[in-house]
């Protein structure tokens, strides 16, 4: 864990942080890129005198530098680097004891359904979906034992946007947290602590790292006695990330921005052509007028992301059809990658909400636009529709 108090880029822009938040060229050789550090343990002058590092579980050279670039990014003084992101969500959820209860946004990633359900839920913990659209609903929800409400803005696969400043004070008023998922919106697109926000948690495998080559998982708070909570269980537990997929996500985060606008620029052209052609029946995308939270996404949002989701005619049977028709856009889970990518949420992603007020519309299919040329991304898909 670090703080983003150690560099100078708190009032910089956004790219700018990008680049050089904890990034800044190696003291001793005068690199710019930092260095991977595979030391396992340090050399120590004395009993526990070391120059901060003294065995890699508990903290890294290369992993410090991509807290400092996570917490400069969301506007934390904290940042804390995982193996993945359920790691990070465990690490979070590690705070809560036998018998609370969580407010869980009714759309929600299927392995954050399944973290809590499955696994918390053996546990003693319960949760409790909401329908986070209407912030007043926090209030009525939250029991005695209520201690977060969890939530993912824009949601996976409906892309719905929730008010972040309105429901972290809801929790806050009944002594609770806000927890936000922001792997869809990026940094870069919106930072939930400065709308309120006690944690944000990221996916970094997805945009974050941006070229499907890496796994890990980033937590930001301003927080500093749940950064003492997630320090500790980060060395605790170990599910640290290594040094090399540190240094892939350094690298993925110098060009988020860059890459976010162009993901957007194509998301765009591709929501304006489904909205006009025959076998579609809905478009969920966050730019829409009319999509469920539209004018809160317009407030809290830089733009409006580069997922996009669509219901076809034709049912389950034609959604199966056209994710397996593609040429460019690729049949696989994840997102956020420079590849464009193409799935049925309910048969891969979220098979696990089965059942539940979670469940996802079977027809429903979920397009992580790349940046390839756009034109080519739409002859894919009207190819694939028919």
């Amino acid at each position: 864990m670090t703080s983003s108090a150690e560099n100078d880029y708190r009032n910089s822009g956004f790219n700018t942080r990008a680049i050089h938040a904890g990034q800044e060229p190696d003291e001793q050789t005068g690199a710019v890129t930092v260095p991977i550090h595979v030391a396992t343990t340090y050399a120590q002058q004395g009993v526990n005198q070391h120059k901060g590092f003294e065995y890699s579980r508990t903290g890294n050279p290369t992993r410090r530098a991509l807290e400092q670039s996570i917490a400069a990014l969301e506007g934390a003084n904290h940042g804390f680097a995982f193996g993945s992101g359920m790691g990070a969500e465990d690490a979070i959820l590690r705070m809560l004891q036998p018998g609370d209860n969580v407010l869980l946004g009714n759309d929600a990633y299927g392995g954050t359904f399944r973290l809590l359900d499955k696994i918390y839920g053996k546990v003693g913990v319960t949760w409790t979906a909401v329908d986070l659209t209407k912030p007043d609903l926090v209030a009525s929800s939250w029991a005695d034992n209520t201690k977060l409400v969890w939530m993912e803005t824009p949601t996976n696969p409906n892309l719905t946007v929730f008010d972040i400043e309105a429901i972290s004070a809801a929790a806050h008023l009944n002594g609770g947290l806000c927890v936000v998922d922001n792997t869809f919106a990026t940094p870069y697109l919106q930072q939930p602590i400065s709308m309120g926000a006690d944690i944000v948690v990221h996916s970094a495998t997805k945009y974050l790292g941006g070229h499907s080559d890496v796994v890990g998982g980033l937590v930001a708070t301003n927080n500093d006695e749940l950064a003492e909570h997630l320090g500790f269980v980060q060395n605790g537990v170990g599910a640290v990330i290594s040094p090399f997929d540190c240094y892939f996500l350094l690298r993925g985060v110098k060009t988020l921005g860059v890459r976010m606008d162009r993901h957007c620029e194509n998301a765009q052209a591709i929501v304006a052509m489904l909205s006009e052609h025959p076998q579609i029946e809905q478009v969920l995308y966050p730019g829409l007028p009319g999509h469920l939270g539209h004018e809160t996404a317009s407030r809290q949002m830089r733009n409006y992301g580069g997922m996009v989701s669509f219901i076809p005619r034709g049912g389950a049977e034609a959604a199966h059809r056209i994710v397996t028709s593609t040429k460019l856009f690729t049949l696989a889970e994840s997102l956020g990658a420079v590849e464009s990518l193409i799935e049925v949420p309910a048969g891969m992603t979220h098979g696990s909400t089965a059942g539940s007020p979670l469940e996802v519309d079977p027809s429903l299919v979920r397009l992580s636009v790349g940046i390839e040329d756009i034109d080519d991304l739409i002859e894919d898909l009207q190819a694939a529709l028919g």
